[in-house]
């Protein structure tokens, strides 16, 4: 088993590593907290510090104990991860925010190139963590790094507003409802509400765990508690609008707002935006969670949550907004996301008929009503969209993963991969179709691929899959291709979430070679090989664009690769600073190659949601079926041919 390469996680693991935090700080040393004894090794004192660090914090701003427990056990589950950042932004148990510009263009939003990214990370709910320092004094980079100072930060937070609202503090965690629902940063009532009741159900049902660090918590259960319910309006928050919910009438679909900050106000399609696609999620977390997260300013959103047990739907941006969900804004801009409860690690077991008749159904619904085709190049996986910059490419998405069952999905909506199997001559074009419950293959499965905890070792695991490897030459035993932007030395693994030598059902590639049982297709500026016998895996395709270099004929070069769609500087009004990109320095099309476009070209565009402006460019882009992801390219840099004979 191949072990080069550095292969990206998952996003929705939530953490990721910060910038400038310090490093190495045991969770036992991270509790500085004077009142709190330290034991050396591993006594029980130092399992329950944390246990203790609320207590104290508690009793230091007089705040209920178990509220702040309560309040900490739904921003973080109690877990600190010193060092680390939430997929929010938010830091340590008490979940303090400090979004930075860097946050925006590598998250959700995707907001790589774009002038307005300062603007929107300036949003002060998306800045508690320097509240919090104000009102205790404590620096910064300790907020972030101490478990400790961290939830004295979130209990000074937490006093602060509660003056705010009852102008004291009070032992009756009931009167501190106003105060916690200010705390979740919701702009608009209905969030704020539904973070404060989540909150009280916790403090009335209790809870215990123990956290990723191994300190023992409890919050002691059938706590007697009336919530002051009415305190929510003293918060002068706006009341959120009665939507209709856009799904089909037979779906059980109603609507939650998710954060104004986590998305863009827009009119889709009528303002001149394309919709073209809507992207298939998962959310790497419960359904309950995964809305939660998009309510909490900072982090990501979609346009629909589906449950795994019985598909009901929960909407939370309107189709006509955008919705922070690919991490690319671009892609974003012209697509709808619809979440699927479940983990891609162990896709199998969570994505149940339910939800796959209910994603059918949607889809349907969706691609009618905003003029979307229904096939696999406008109904996507997030998988298959690259990163807006050479920075982003490595660590984009790997999620609906190899259990997402495409062929039988592509069914149900009526859009069917079907045809003979069998594979043309060079220069013709074949989609990928190995069914999917024979199509075993074996992939290895490590605990940093699944947040589940499931998985406490490294293992291999054989599996029915949507996808075939592809290797760097016609031979079982040839290595498997790894992805420039994850594999500096070429060389691939077979780990689940290694997107970089796979191509996945419908995808459709160009025919580059055949030997044997196995054929070749251009592949990310390389020629790569699939196992292919009798062509059971693929299907010729007729009639389909192929790109090839519009230079190889003059003066040969490789065709620049782009991960975003943005117009040219000198086409942005007076006022309006343009967004930027550049090519993605690891790709490029060599002279020679091909590759398909079934979209046709589309114009550049930009959106600014300040002021409703839409910026339509000259230039014009193909996406183009680049690696396991779509890229794109200028339509003036390449050419077209149209082959009839497959």
């Amino acid at each position: 088993m191949t072990q080069q390469g550095a292969v990206q996680r998952r996003r929705a693991t939530r953490w990721q590593p910060a910038v400038l935090a310090a490093v190495g700080l045991a969770l036992a040393g991270a509790f500085t907290a004077p009142v709190i004894a330290q034991a050396s090794g591993s006594g029980p004192s130092e399992t329950l510090a944390l246990q203790h660090a609320f207590a104290s914090a508690a009793e230091e701003f007089d705040v209920p104990e178990a509220l702040l427990l309560a309040v900490a056990h739904q921003e973080s589950a109690w877990d600190a991860r010193p060092g680390e950042y939430s997929h929010g932004g938010g830091y340590g148990p008490m979940h303090l925010t400090d979004v930075t510009p860097t946050m925006l263009t590598r998250g959700d939003a995707g907001m790589a190139g774009r002038a307005d990214v300062a603007e929107v990370a300036a949003d002060p709910a998306l800045h508690t963590l320097k509240e919090a320092a104000d009102l205790t004094g404590l620096p910064q980079e300790r907020l972030r790094n101490s478990p400790a100072a961290n939830i004295r930060g979130g209990a000074a937070l937490l006093a602060s507003y509660q003056r705010e609202v009852s102008g004291a503090t009070s032992a009756d965690p009931g009167q501190w409802y106003g105060a916690v629902a200010r705390y979740s940063q919701a702009d608009r009532s209905q969030g704020a509400q539904m973070f404060a009741d989540r909150v009280f159900r916790t403090l009335q049902k209790g809870a215990t765990r123990t956290t990723v660090e191994g300190q023992r918590m409890t919050l002691p259960q059938n706590m007697r508690v009336e919530p002051a319910t009415e305190q929510l309006s003293r918060l002068g928050l706006a009341q959120t609008k009665v939507v209709e919910t856009e799904c089909p009438t037979t779906m059980d679909c109603t609507f939650v707002p998710a954060a104004a900050s986590n998305g863009q106000v827009s009119n889709r399609p009528a303002n001149g935006i394309r919709l073209d696609s809507i992207i298939i999620h998962d959310t790497e977390s419960s359904y309950e969670s995964a809305i939660n997260t998009f309510q909490t300013p900072g982090g990501g959103s979609a346009h629909y949550v589906v449950r795994s047990s019985d598909g009901a739907v929960t909407q939370m941006v309107p189709t006509k907004d955008l919705a922070f969900h690919a991490g690319n804004y671009s892609t974003n801009m012209h697509s709808v996301g619809i979440e699927n409860e479940g983990y891609a690690a162990h896709g199998a077991t969570w994505y149940t008929q339910a939800q796959y008749e209910t994603n059918a159904e949607l889809v349907k619904y969706l691609a009618e009503r905003l003029d979307i085709p229904l096939d696999r190049q406008h109904i996507l996986g997030h998988d298959n969209f690259a990163g807006p910059t050479s920075a982003t490419v490595s660590g984009m998405h790997w999620d609906p993963g190899p259990s997402w069952d495409w062929e039988r999905f592509m069914t149900m909506i009526g859009a069917p991969i079907t045809g003979e199997h069998g594979v043309g001559g060079v220069g013709s074009v074949v989609t990928i179709a190995p069914g999917f419950e024979n199509n075993q293959q074996t992939v290895e499965l490590c605990p940093s691929h699944d947040p589940t905890g499931a998985t406490t070792a490294c293992a291999d695991r054989t599996q029915a899959s949507n996808f075939l490897f592809v290797r760097t030459a016609p031979s079982s035993t040839a290595p498997l291709f790894g992805d420039q932007a994850i594999h500096s030395d070429g060389v691939g693994t077979d780990r689940i979430n290694d997107w970089g030598n796979t191509v996945q059902s419908g995808q459709k590639f160009v025919v580059a070679g055949k030997k044997g049982d196995w054929t070749a297709i251009w592949y990310s500026g390389s020629k790569v090989w699939f196992h292919n016998p009798d062509g059971v895996n693929t299907v010729p395709t007729r009639g389909r664009i192929i790109i090839v270099s519009a230079s190889q004929d003059v003066s040969p070069s490789p065709v620049k690769v782009y991960g975003s769609s943005y117009p040219d500087a000198a086409e942005y009004p007076a006022g309006l600073s343009p967004s930027t990109q550049a090519p993605l320095s690891m790709y490029t099309i060599p002279v020679g190659q091909a590759y398909v476009a079934d979209v046709p070209a589309a114009p550049t565009d930009d959106y600014f949601k300040s002021s409703g402006t839409v910026v339509i460019g000259s230039k014009s882009m193909y996406t183009i079926q680049y690696n396991h992801r779509t890229a794109l390219v200028y339509a003036n840099d390449v050419k077209t041919t149209h082959p009839t004979n497959p």
